[in-house]
């Protein structure tokens, strides 16, 4: 009996110590994961293109700052610029799906006409990249929507993307690029998790001027950038 009491004993001492090793391995690879997560990342966005007068700038400019950045398309606008579509392709941005009409009305009709134009929007994109996109924006972004529609998407396979951040280059009339850049900054503020909503559309020459000093200002205070 004090002998299986002792071996008994041993197997507790053997479970603790391991339970300690274990402890200490599990402890560590949470730090692990805070300090990835705790990396000041800024995802640029772009929504509403592409456009003649203005994607090709923004990708000029991605293209010489080596930044990527996600491009949410709208298909009509695609059919006569595929060209732009294939560039952000392999220029290695990634081209997601926002829209194929973007008229809010038809869209949000019902949960089977959400469906049915994030579907022709991404048919237009693998004709052109050979692939899916399953990244998606929903035109207005996700808030206050019924959840039926975000249910849609998800049960669709997409993963769809709103932002924190702004140029407020949709709100501000004639904005010029220095109104863009403070918006950015501001909006931004000091969050380690930025994802900045821009406009690539035919109107937005302001936001392609503003664009290498957003970068800049992201760059210098220690963000590194990323696509979904």
């Amino acid at each position: 009996m004090n002998r299986n009491f002792t071996a008994f004993c041993a197997a507790m001492l053997a479970f603790a110590i391991l339970l300690v090793i274990c402890g200490g391995f599990i402890a560590d690879s949470k730090k692990f994961a805070l300090a990835e997560e705790a990396e000041k990342t800024v995802y640029l966005t772009f929504d509403d293109g592409p456009s003649d007068r203005v994607t090709p700038k923004i990708l000029d400019v991605l293209a010489e700052e080596k930044v990527k950045a996600t491009f949410f398309i709208i298909g009509k606008n695609v059919e006569t610029r595929k060209n732009l579509i294939k560039r952000e392709f392999d220029e290695g941005h990634t081209v997601a799906v926002h829209s194929y009409t973007h008229k809010y009305k038809e869209i949000y009709s019902s949960a089977e006409s959400l469906i049915k134009d994030i579907d022709a929007c991404n048919e237009v994109i693998k004709s052109v990249t050979g692939k899916y996109s399953s990244v998606y924006r929903f035109p207005g972004g996700s808030y206050g929507l019924s959840q039926k529609f975000i249910s849609a998407v998800t049960a669709h396979g997409l993963r769809y993307v709103d932002w924190n951040a702004s140029t407020r280059d949709a709100e501000i009339l004639n904005a010029t690029p220095a109104q863009l850049l403070k918006a950015a900054v501001t909006t931004s503020a000091s969050s380690n998790y930025i994802v900045l909503l821009a406009h690539d559309s035919t109107s937005k020459s302001a936001t392609a001027e503003a664009l290498r000093d957003i970068i800049k200002h992201y760059k210098d205070n220690g963000y590194v950038f990323k696509a979904f």
